[in-house]
């Protein structure tokens, strides 16, 4: 895992709430935050009980003390990119899990 990625585990309680287009708010744990190609992103997923929730992730900048902006990742390569290193994260972290048991 680079040395620069944190995966966080459901034992944080690190969160973040969305305000979506409609005017709600959505509260998501962090998963991870990992930098691709000098940039860093956030993973999150909504809290609830729902097994087929998505996990969101964004490009984000941090902007003083614990104020940052989320940014939307709209181009296809950049999103494929992403999604291939929080994926190697997750390997990572249960290739690392199987030795820690």
């Amino acid at each position: 895992m680079n040395e620069n990625s944190k995966l966080f585990d459901e034992d944080t309680n690190d969160q973040i709430t969305l305000t979506l287009e409609d005017g709600s708010e959505l509260i998501c744990d962090v998963l991870a935050i990992f930098p691709v190609d000098d940039k860093n992103y956030i993973a999150l997923l909504p809290q609830g009980d729902d097994p087929d929730a998505e996990i969101f992730l964004y490009r984000f900048e941090e902007k003083g003390d614990d104020d940052i902006d989320l940014i939307n990742i709209e181009d296809d390569d950049e999103f494929e990119a992403v999604s291939d290193a929080f994926d190697e994260l997750l390997d990572n972290a249960e290739f690392e899990e199987m030795f820690e048991e």
